[in-house]
């Protein structure tokens, strides 16, 4: 179930019905409860909950994709891994110039280098990763001024969301 919108203080105190709305987040809520779905899929199959989805340039889905590492005994089958390489063979390119990339958890170090070999404009995240992440977290490579590429970071999207997902999932193990 979504999280409750959160409410704005009125000038005389009383909280107000009216969400606060963030527009920097709000436009990619509903791709990332896409995202989220897919990474019900891989808790399914019994991999770590993490989804992915591309949008094209006009905001359409050109692919999505979920953890498969068990399923497919592949180390990089990540979520992320796996939706930049449907989007490309969807378009025919590698280069995938225009799109965003979606995704519920901070990408790690090697989806975050294939964001950047990928030329998307964007990524998209929700649940920020201590551990392992490599857009802000722990190392900062998206944002590297030495690379040719670095993509518009956008992080934070239905957080609570995305990490209650992971959280159920580690406890249940």
């Amino acid at each position: 179930m979504p999280d409750p919108e959160p409410t704005r203080a009125t000038p005389a105190g009383d909280a107000a019905t009216a969400p606060v709305h963030d527009p920097v987040r709000d436009p990619w809520r509903g791709p990332m409860r896409r995202a989220l779905a897919e990474a019900e899929r891989a808790a399914q199959s019994g991999d770590v909950p993490v989804g992915a989805v591309v949008l094209g340039p006009d905001g359409d889905v050109l692919a999505t994709g979920h953890n498969e590492r068990e399923a497919a005994g592949d180390p990089t089958a990540h979520a992320e891994v796996l939706a930049l390489r449907r989007a490309a063979q969807r378009l025919g390119a590698w280069r995938l110039t225009g799109c965003t990339l979606v995704v519920t958890l901070e990408p790690c170090v090697m989806c975050a280098g294939a964001l950047v070999q990928s030329r998307v404009d964007r990524v998209v995240f929700g649940a920020m990763d201590e551990k392992a992440g490599a857009v802000g977290s722990l190392w900062d490579l998206v944002r590297d001024r030495r690379l040719n590429h670095r993509p518009e970071v956008v992080q934070g999207v239905l957080a609570d969301e995305c990490s209650a997902l992971l959280t159920r999932f580690f406890r249940s193990r």
